[in-house]
Order: C-alpha cells, then sequence, then structure tokens
C-alpha cells in the first residue's frame, strides 16, 4: 500500500474543511470562529499532523454544535491516519457517522482508514456509500483510485531490447 498516496488524500479531504464561511459545502465553523479547529485543520493541510491532531483535541473542547463536533472528529480521523494510528482514527470516523449517516466525507475517511487496516470489504462499502450520497465527488474516485491499486495492483511489464550494443547501420544496397 502506498501511504504518501493515502496522505495526499487526506491532505486534500482536510482541506475541504477549514473555512469559516456558512455559504460553501467545502466550510467549517458558523458563527464565532474556533481557533484551535481552525489552526488545527491548518496543520493538517501543512502535512504536521503531530501538531494539527492536539489543536484539533482543543477545538472540540470549545465547539459550539454538532457540525463543529463532527468537522473535529472528522479531521481527527484523518490525522491520526497520518500519524500512522488507524485504530484511532477509525474511532473517530466511527463518531461522526453514528451521528450523521449521510456525511460522505466521512465514509470517504473512513475508506482510507480500511484500506490502512486491510479490512478492503469494508473500505468498499464505504467507498459505494460515499458515492451513492454524492455520486460527483472527485474525492471518492481519488480514494476508489487507491483502493482499485491496493487490492488489484497493475503490474507494469516493460520490456527493454538492450541487447544490440549499436544502433542498426542503413541497409546497404549490394554492388
Amino acid at each position: 500500500m502506498n501511504k504518501n498516496l493515502i496522505l495526499l488524500a487526506m491532505l486534500i479531504l482536510a482541506a475541504m474543511q477549514v473555512s469559516a464561511d456558512e455559504g460553501s459545502e467545502s466550510k467549517t465553523v458558523i458563527g464565532p470562529r474556533n481557533s484551535y479547529l481552525s489552526d488545527g485543520a491548518n496543520a493538517l493541510l501543512a502535512n504536521d499532523a503531530a501538531k494539527g491532531v492536539p489543536l484539533t483535541l482543543k477545538g472540540l473542547e470549545f465547539a459550539q454544535g454538532r457540525r463543529e463536533e463532527k468537522i473535529g472528529h472528522s479531521n481527527l480521523c484523518a490525522g491520526f491516519l497520518m500519524l500512522n494510528q488507524p485504530e484511532t482514527a477509525l474511532v473517530h470516523c466511527d463518531w461522526v457517522l453514528e451521528r450523521d449517516p449521510y456525511h460522505w466525507r466521512t465514509y470517504n475517511n473512513r475508506a482510507l482508514v480500511y484500506i490502512a487496516l486491510e479490512r478492503f470489504d469494508e473500505s468498499e462499502a464505504d467507498i459505494k456509500r460515499g458515492q451513492e450520497l454524492n455520486p460527483r465527488s472527485e474525492k471518492l474516485k481519488e480514494v476508489k483510485g487507491i483502493y482499485l491499486d491496493t487490492v488489484e495492483p497493475v503490474d507494469a511489464r516493460i520490456t527493454i531490447d538492450d541487447r544490440r550494443k549499436e544502433p542498426l547501420s542503413p541497409v546497404e544496397e549490394p554492388d
């Protein structure tokens, strides 16, 4: 399994949940800005899960409402996976889905966690569920690609014929 692809996908997912504007699907906080959640998300985006996870945990202490809690736990799912702690990541994904079974991003995140845990049937099921909820999601397509690369890797077979030491000379016509 290519951990770099999983890391990239998790960073992309975290990027969708940073801003404070309510109008977009990719936004986080309504009302007063929770700087811990925002700073935690920014640290995750900067590939600093060691900083982002504690900030996000602190942000959850001050979360105002279910939406901030969902975003915090979703980002923790990503962060703990970045820290190579998929079992802990799974707890946070499950927390979100127990409260909101329609949160397609968390199905996306959890599919990546299941790949890390080598629970491929569950990963495939989460990808399908996420695609039912958001059929146009590019992120789910990327995760499905990671899933397929993991369970059905393509073996590149390139054959190079290097037996010739010198380039072919032009054909000479007989005299």
